[in-house]
Order: C-alpha cells, then structure tokens, then sequence
C-alpha cells in the first residue's frame, strides 16, 4: 500500500473532521426538534393525575 503524502493525509484529515462536525450537528439539531415538539405535545395533553 503506498504511503499518503503530507497534503493528502491532511486533505484525509479534514474530511474525517468535517464529517464529524456535520455528523455532530445532526445529532445536536434532531435532539433539540425532538425535546421542543415533547415539550409541545406535553404542553398540549392535559395532565391526568
């Protein structure tokens, strides 16, 4: 297997980093959709004792 050059190892770098960061940001934003609409749907259900 032939090694990566310098540039090509920090191009390979900065799409595992970048992937990441999207990957992450995904997961943040569904987290935060997902706890505002339960927030709402508890909100909108009268609470039964």
């Amino acid at each position: 297997m032939p090694e990566l050059s310098f540039a090509g190892s920090t191009a390979l770098a900065a799409v595992a980093s970048s992937l990441l960061v999207f990957v992450t940001g995904g997961v943040v934003y569904l987290s935060v959709v997902e706890w505002r609409d339960r927030r709402r749907r508890n909100r909108a259900t009268p609470k039964r004792r």
